[in-house]
């Protein structure tokens, strides 16, 4: 119970926004609230600057949102998003066994465009000029130009083409649902639509990818569901890591002793190409055949970085200052999120935080006052083990000047002893305090 109240402690300061420093300009750093109190106020004095953010994810979200809520009216905040609303990856692979709907983890933009004064304009970022400080954008009216003082990107991953996989009509019938959306109903509808005894393969992409545990509690939630619904049925997870990279204890736990018989776990496994017509994924281990193929790629930054010169970490990630986010490779330009190549996990909490950090040191360039020399960012999750249990991990990460990254703090790391129908519980609380603080 100590450790729990611990892990809460952490994760609910942290996605409030209470580990993050004061920047000045007299306004107070205010929690805000999870389900219905008042926005914070947006303070009338402070820097002035035009601030462009690309992406209305969790931390384009967080970005804008505090952005105004620590800059003030003086900084006008414009989020460029293609979506109307932003579908949640947390709790989806509860989607997979009918716990939750998609439906009640989308948020829209209303409530940052009414209390906080965020523009929001609808549409598809086509290129920028780092030199003239615009961004050009392809919307329903025509292609605009939009200038800025700084601009921050956060426009999430793309997903590598697997092997075989080439053609649309291939990748149609092997949905990966690391996007939340039409691909997790449809893989939602192959599982239920599985006879005893049959087989669901899912692969596991080579870190970094979005959602350390997503795969691990992927394969418990199916397991879960079809051990009381298909009887034989079995999960194959072929990993492309030596091992299991998140939440060690409680996953391995879960994978031989919890659906122990349903689990068969193959860790440093590459693929060689995926047959379609056959349902056969062919690997390093030899050929896995499966009724259901949940074949989930490799990631890489979204396009608008990569095409733009800015993913300087291994022609994939975008390199920049943690202290600001602001890109190695372009001044002016932040980027924030799953697109950014550092020491923390991509996840939607820390992409939370990251907004707040970027917020925080934007807010201080454009009144011209000295970085924060130590932001501390969060890295918290719960994880579904069955339908009714769930474990949780969390690490504090703090800037480490020798190195110039993020480290997590030794003591502040750790995982639940095990799962529990208290955790299961707490998940939903968590999930609502965190998206509340982004999108309310």
């Amino acid at each position: 119970m100590t450790r729990r109240r611990e892990f809460l402690s952490y994760a609910g300061a942290s996605a409030l926004g209470a580990l993050l420093p004061m920047a000045g300009f007299g306004a107070e750093r205010r929690r805000s609230g999870s389900t219905g109190p008042a926005p914070a106020p947006v303070p009338t004095s402070g820097p002035s600057g035009r601030v462009v953010v690309v992406g209305g994810g969790m931390s384009g979200a967080s970005v804008a949102k505090y952005l105004r809520v620590w800059g003030g009216t003086g900084v006008e905040v414009t989020l460029v998003e293609r979506e109307p609303r932003y579908q949640s990856c947390i709790l989806s692979n509860l989607v997979l066994n009918g716990s939750v709907s998609l439906q009640t983890l989308q948020f829209d933009y209303a409530r940052l465009a009414q209390a906080y004064g965020i523009k929001i304009v609808p549409g598809d970022v086509l290129g920028l000029d780092a030199v003239k400080r615009t961004i050009d954008v392809q919307g329903a009216s025509g292609r605009a130009s939009i200038a800025y003082d700084r601009l921050v990107l956060a426009p999430g991953v793309e997903f590598d083409t697997l092997p075989g996989l080439e053609d649309p009509a291939a990748q149609a019938q092997v949905p990966h649902a690391w996007k939340a959306g039409p691909q997790t109903t449809q893989l939602r509808d192959l599982i239920q639509a599985m006879q005893p005894g049959q087989v669901f393969l899912m692969t596991v992409p080579a870190t970094p990818y979005r959602c350390p545990p997503g795969p691990y509690e992927r394969a418990c939630i199916v397991a879960d569901y079809l051990k009381t619904r298909k009887p034989g049925a079995k999960v194959i997870v072929l990993d492309a890591n030596p091992g299991i990279v998140a939440e060690r204890a409680n996953f391995t736990n879960a994978f031989e002793n919890i659906h122990r018989g349903v689990i068969e776990y193959v860790p440093g496994v590459t693929i060689d190409r995926i047959e379609v017509a056959t349902k056969t994924v062919k690997t390093s281990f030899g050929d896995f055949k499966a009724n259901v193929i949940n074949a989930i790629p490799p990631h890489r930054a979204g396009r608008i970085v990569t095409q733009t010169g800015l993913a300087t970490v291994g022609g994939r990630w975008a390199g920049v200052d943690v202290l600001s986010y602001e890109s190695a490779a372009a001044p002016g330009v932040h980027v924030i999120g799953d697109s950014c190549g550092t020491t923390q996990p991509k996840a939607g909490h820390i992409g939370n935080q990251e907004g707040k950090v970027c917020a925080d040191a934007v807010t201080r360039l454009l009144g011209g006052i000295a970085l924060d020399p130590a932001p501390v960012t969060n890295s918290a999750c719960y994880s579904p083990i069955t339908a009714a249990t769930a474990s949780w991990l969390t690490a504090v990460f703090a800037y480490d000047p020798a190195t110039r990254t993020m480290k997590a703090v030794p003591a502040s790391a750790g995982e639940a002893r095990a799962p529990s129908k208290d955790n299961y519980e707490e998940m939903f609380v968590w999930f609502r305090t965190l998206m509340g603080d982004t999108f309310a």
